[in-house]
């Protein structure tokens, strides 16, 4: 008997295999993003007392469309803005499985490009 594995399944073994190698600290934070197919989500986590630090996503700014790069552009200035004002500037960049590429590479640019550091 065959067995399908689909995307979803290969991609959160991808963020388990990341994630061994990969904590958050107080000092500097994770910047984790999850990706759906019509909104992005961006939380920056301190894995030590596991608390979500700061958090944006396309479904809380009500942005019209969260599927493009143009809304993961907003999303990575607006996490970096929220990361600051709590005194945030270096982060560590989890992708979160999924490849370093579209929406995921247009969220961590527009976070550096905010302030962010990593």
């Amino acid at each position: 008997m065959i067995t399908q594995i689909n995307r979803n399944e290969i991609r959160q073994r991808i963020h388990t295999r990341i994630r061994e190698k990969m904590t958050g600290t107080p000092e500097r934070p994770r910047l984790n993003v999850y990706r759906s197919l019509n909104h992005i989500y961006a939380q920056v986590i301190d894995d030590s007392k596991g608390v979500t630090v700061v958090s944006a996503s396309t479904k809380a700014a009500k942005l019209k469309t969260g599927g493009n790069i143009a809304a993961a552009k907003e999303i990575g200035k607006l996490v970096a803005e929220r990361a600051q004002e709590k005194g945030i500037k270096k982060v560590v960049f989890d992708r979160g499985g999924y490849l370093y590429h579209g929406r995921i590479k247009a969220l961590a640019d527009a976070a550096r490009e905010a302030g962010l550091e990593f």
